[in-house]
């Protein structure tokens, strides 16, 4: 009887993970590009952001409960990473917040409240219909993919902090030699 409960029980933690689990885009995939216009109306491309750094796509929304709950964490995150240096990043570490809002003042507002200050914000205002959700398979938000300066597809997550061991793991380790004590 332990041993028929415990085979449904893993049964049932194995469809769940499935259920949660991107199939569209993987590891080891090259991430898809994306270009959409951030809150001032202007394109952003990540190609053109990912270039000699590492990238952390954001999925979120201005009215997702989540999402909101998360943000102080990819704050952190932020702050903690962003001038850090990395092997093989000569640019470092930066995110790119991908919205399915459909309502352009609501999205701005989030941005502002959750204090979100990395430049990297785009959005094509069209909610669950959104093209960069369509291109990712993004089914639930929040979601986050970590990539690295060739673009490669390193890391899934449901959330952007379960990303911070791997992020860890690029951090540059090494040490700037001191030239005649000036630097």
């Amino acid at each position: 009887m332990k041993k028929l409960l415990c085979a449904l029980l893993l049964l049932g933690a194995t469809s769940t993970y499935a259920q949660y689990t991107n199939q569209t885009v993987k590891v080891g995939d090259i991430a898809p590009e994306l270009s959409f216009n951030n809150p001032e109306g202007k394109a952003i491309s990540l190609k053109t952001l990912n270039k000699q750094r590492y990238i952390l796509v954001d999925f979120w929304a201005s009215w997702c409960g989540p999402c909101r709950r998360a943000n102080p964490s990819l704050v952190k995150f932020y702050t903690e990473y962003s001038k850090k240096k990395f092997t093989g990043a000569k640019k470092g570490f930066d995110i790119l917040s991908v919205s399915l809002d459909n309502n352009q003042e609501a999205w701005v507002a989030a941005i502002a409240k959750d204090s979100l200050y990395w430049k990297n914000h785009m959005s094509d205002l069209k909610s669950w219909q959104s093209e960069a959700a369509t291109i990712y398979g993004v089914q639930y938000i929040p979601q986050a993919f970590l990539l690295d300066p060739n673009g490669k597809v390193l890391g899934a997550y449901l959330t952007a902090d379960q990303a911070i061991p791997d992020i860890e793991k690029l951090v540059s380790t090494k040490k700037r030699k001191k030239f005649l004590g000036i630097f």
